[in-house]
Formats: C-alpha cells, sequence, structure tokens
C-alpha cells in the first residue's frame, strides 16, 4: 500500500507501508520519480528519469509540505 500523501500540479508524494523506518517520502511524477530523505536535512536519496529541474520542483513541494508529509508518517507508522 502506498498512501498517497499530497498531490500537487503533476506530483504526487506518498510512501510505502513496508519499507525502511528512516523517513522519507517518495515523489512520482509522470517522467519518473524521485526519493527524498527528510532528516536531518531534505535532499534527494534516489531519482529515477527525471531532470535537474523535475528534482528541484519536487524537493520545493517536499519542503513545501513538510509538516503533512511528517504528520502523515506518525500516523501511519506511529510514533
Amino acid at each position: 500500500m502506498a498512501p498517497t500523501i499530497v498531490r500537487d500540479g503533476q506530483f504526487r508524494l506518498f510512501f510505502f507501508s513496508r519499507e525502511e523506518t528512516r523517513i522519507h517520502v517518495h515523489v512520482a511524477h509522470p517522467d519518473g520519480e524521485a526519493k527524498f530523505w527528510l532528516t536531518p536535512t531534505i535532499h534527494p536519496a534516489l531519482n529515477l528519469g527525471l531532470t535537474q529541474v523535475q528534482v528541484r520542483q519536487a524537493q520545493s513541494i517536499v519542503e513545501a509540505h513538510i509538516q503533512e508529509i511528517e504528520d502523515a508518517w506518525h500516523r501511519h507508522f506511529g510514533g
């Protein structure tokens, strides 16, 4: 299961239910996908097919929705 947290334009932010415990978020786009670590700072962990401009756009969206992402993570995984 991959709960959607936010949709912003062509970007969809989500996380997988059965994945590593370090807080992170996946960002899907029609052209590809990226993964961002949220701690200690927000930064890309993986990029599959997105341009550098799209990665920067995705990171801006993650930064704009950080509280929603963290709240959703804690609701879903507890803690």
